[in-house]
């Protein structure tokens, strides 16, 4: 099960197909009509005739393969088209699974036997080549741009979210109740969305619920994650927060006086306008609106400024982890670094008071050699696997267990694939649907050039597979580890039976490395990750984030391509996903806080 992501989602209307385009003909050729392209000569010059002759066949020539490419790229276009909006109608079928299968992971726990079988390692060619390269370069230097960010303008943005351009509200309007769902990531976007919201209504927001859930299993509220009071303090100029209702509103029946909202009433990334025309009435008539299953229920775009900055202000300053968590995380890190790590601006606002702990004592000057390790966060976990409807290599055996899965937690996922609305698997992976694979992302790392002795933490719960799964890893860094290997059977007892802090910590270890990459770049997780680089990183923490769809054509010449190419295919398809602007429109501001709400740029 994963720690931290949530099950991808997507629009739940259902739209028809396209019908395909049709390919007009090529115009006809100028040579089809009867004046002459050039004026004629009087004879006597052969050789000036031949010329002419061979310049207009080469001309007719010219022009036959110009019309030859357009119609080979106008179908190409078609089919890619084809694709696509097959695409985009399984986005938005499987989101109208979305509701069952929310009310399938909030019902009762199924317990499900994993499969213990082992795995048939995938890519065995590769992972063979990746191998003898790894052992070839020891003596080496790695490229130059391994560990730092390519976009060299990264530095000139600061963090500047605390900064504020308005005045207080009272919160006079009534107040706001949310309960959130599914795991760390997505109860802390909805947190700030509901930050937000609260300001957009003059409401007073009551500090958030967290939604048990079988999937999670995990019952940890605000206080056993974040620091309350600090929480309260850095928005108080903003908005005003109480712990609980005031005594007179407990006793309401909200479902009945309608003021209960459901996420199946609030469209996915909904403008202010919503909640100004439908939700502010309810607000003034009864005192109090409670949001449940609330998340990313508010828009990237159109916002106003200093509504946005309030958003990056929550995530980026108000939530602080509690410190039983900034301790754990503060000891994976020295850990991770050998008990020498110099304290930046990124790890102080992640650890609070334990960054500087995190270092040998008097030793302070010899801290600048500090080594550095790369964190991954394979979200590889069967939930995810399942749900994505790919081909993972495990033949038969591995499509019944997946679809017994599917049958339990993802029932309108079994039934939209019984009425073949769902692509074939390799449809899906050419289309970039896929997460990628343990031995994928370790083939990603090798053909970008990091070294075999380069210390890796790997981020995330159980990997679908197990061992054997993570076996090429292993054998190709065998300087990986986890926090379960980092810390003693007493030092992780603490978080064991809560999957939200364990998530946390994380999201520490991960912040703080000196690069990351993810396997999925739609994961929540991995998206918070690197919003929180990027704002206090000061352009010397890359992100990887692979183009999966580019990854898959170049993996689907695994049995021929030659290292060199593979190696060169892979470092072109995520060197330019590793050079982040500004953020593009429309786009989470806690993944891309690269922005001018967010932060200042500094000429």
């Amino acid at each position: 099960m994963a720690t931290a992501d949530e099950v991808p989602s997507s629009s739940s209307t259902t739209r028809s197909r396209p019908s395909s385009p049709r390919i007009s003909s090529p115009p006809s050729s100028p040579f089809d009509q009867q004046r002459p392209l050039w004026p004629r000569r009087k004879r006597g010059g052969g050789g000036g005739g031949r010329r002419r002759r061979s310049r207009s066949f080469a001309v007719w020539i010219a022009i036959v393969g110009f019309f030859v490419l357009m119609n080979w790229w106008m179908f190409s276009r078609l089919q890619n088209y084809r694709v696509h909006s097959k695409s985009e109608e399984i986005s938005t079928a499987i989101a109208a699974a979305d509701a069952t299968s929310s009310d399938i992971l909030q019902g009762d726990s199924i317990k499900y036997q994993k499969s213990r079988r082992p795995h048939k390692p995938m890519y065995t060619r590769l992972l063979a080549l990746a191998a003898h390269a790894l052992a070839e370069a020891e003596s080496k230097p790695e490229p130059r741009d391994t560990w730092k960010e390519t976009l060299t303008s990264a530095s000139s943005w600061v963090p500047c979210a605390d900064r504020r351009g308005w005045k207080s509200f009272d919160g006079n309007n009534g107040y706001i109740l949310v309960s959130a769902n599914g795991g760390i990531s997505q109860q802390r976007v909805a947190i700030c969305n509901a930050v937000a919201i609260s300001r957009l209504l003059n409401a007073t927001l009551v500090l958030p619920k967290f939604l048990h859930s079988n999937v999670w299993k995990d019952e940890s509220q605000f206080s056993a994650i974040y620091q309350e009071d600090h929480f309260i303090s850095v928005l108080k100029a903003d908005i005003q927060i109480v712990k609980e209702l005031p005594v007179e509103l407990r006793s309401l029946d909200l479902e009945a006086i309608g003021s209960l909202v459901t996420d199946n009433e609030v469209m996915k990334e909904a403008k202010p306008s919503f909640y100004l025309k439908k939700v502010l009435p309810i607000l003034l008539k009864n005192r109090v609106v409670h949001f449940t299953g609330f998340g990313n229920r508010l828009a990237f775009d159109p916002i106003p400024h200093e509504l946005q900055r309030l958003r990056c202000r929550c995530n980026f300053h108000a939530l602080q982890f509690v410190e039983s968590i900034q301790k754990g995380g503060a000891l994976l890190i020295q850990r991770m670094r050998r008990h020498r790590s110099l304290p930046r601006s990124l790890e102080q606002n992640l650890l609070g008071p334990f960054a500087v702990e995190s270092n040998t004592k008097g030793e302070k000057d010899k801290l600048t050699s500090a080594p550095r390790y790369l964190a991954m966060h394979v979200r590889f976990e069967i939930d995810m696997v399942a749900y994505s409807m790919c081909y993972f290599g495990g033949g038969k055996e591995e499509e019944e267990e997946l679809e017994a899965y599917r049958a339990v937690h993802f029932p309108a996922l079994t039934l939209l694939k019984k009425s073949s609305r769902i692509p074939p698997a390799s449809v899906l992976r050419f289309d970039g649907k896929c997460p990628l694979t343990p031995e994928e992302a370790v083939l990603m790392l090798a053909a970008l050039g990091f070294k075999r002795k380069t210390r890796v933490y790997i981020a995330g719960a159980d990997i679908y597979g197990g061992k054997s799964r993570m076996a090429a890893l292993k054998s190709l860094y065998p300087k990986l580890t986890t926090k379960e290997s980092l810390l003693s059977s007493s030092e992780i007892e603490p978080f064991r039976n809560s999957s939200s802090q364990l998530a946390a910590l994380d999201f520490i270890v991960c912040s703080a490395a000196d690069v990351f990459s993810m396997t999925d770049d739609g994961s929540q997780f991995s998206s918070l990750v690197q919003g929180y680089r990027m704002y206090y990183g000061e352009g010397k923490h890359p992100t990887i984030r692979p183009n999966k769809r580019r990854l898959a054509s170049i993996f689907a010449r695994n049995a021929t391509i030659e290292w060199k190419y593979f190696q060169q295919s892979i470092r072109k398809a995520t060197r330019q996903n590793k050079k982040v602007e500004k953020r593009p429109v429309a786009r989470s501001i806690y993944r891309h806080p690269r922005c001018v709400e967010c932060m200042c740029h500094v000429q």
